[in-house]
């Protein structure tokens, strides 16, 4: 007889050990989880990164040119990346290390950097390609 209860005791604990859950203390370090999202199977890691690594081969080659000289080109390149972030966030179900966050506020962070950034570029003196009426008062007000 005790030993039966003994055994109803022992499942349930046996159970709560398997539980999906987290454990509320860390032993040892999760495996990464983006490398196999976006493309699943045996296919090599930068072919399953590509929303990431075209990103940043983008701002890479804005920040490229921003040091060689040509900073409104630069910076449209940089701001054009994020908002493309943005696009490959909402439109692929899975983009692998791109996801850094929920879907929601992925998209809102990379689309209002690089809508920022591309204004900016826009905006930039000298023979800017935007006019933008109240910047120069602005910036008068500011700096006086």
């Amino acid at each position: 007889m005790r030993a039966e209860r003994d055994e109803e005791r022992a499942a349930p604990a046996a159970e709560a050990s398997r539980s999906r859950r987290f454990p509320s203390v860390t032993r040892d370090t999760a495996r990464p989880e983006g490398s196999g999202r976006a493309v699943p199977g045996a296919v090599s890691t930068p072919a399953r990164q590509w929303p990431m690594l075209s990103v940043l081969t983008v701002t890479a080659a804005g920040l490229l040119a921003t040091a060689m000289g040509h900073p409104r080109i630069g910076c449209l390149a940089i701001g054009v990346a994020l908002i493309a972030a943005s696009v490959l966030r909402r439109v692929l179900p899975s983009v692998g290390m791109l996801a850094v966050r929920s879907r929601f506020t992925d998209m809102v962070t990379y689309g209002l950097l690089g809508v920022a950034i591309t204004l900016l570029a826009l905006v930039m003196e000298p023979r800017p390609l935007l006019n933008v009426p109240f910047l120069e008062t602005a910036v008068r007000f500011t700096v006086r």
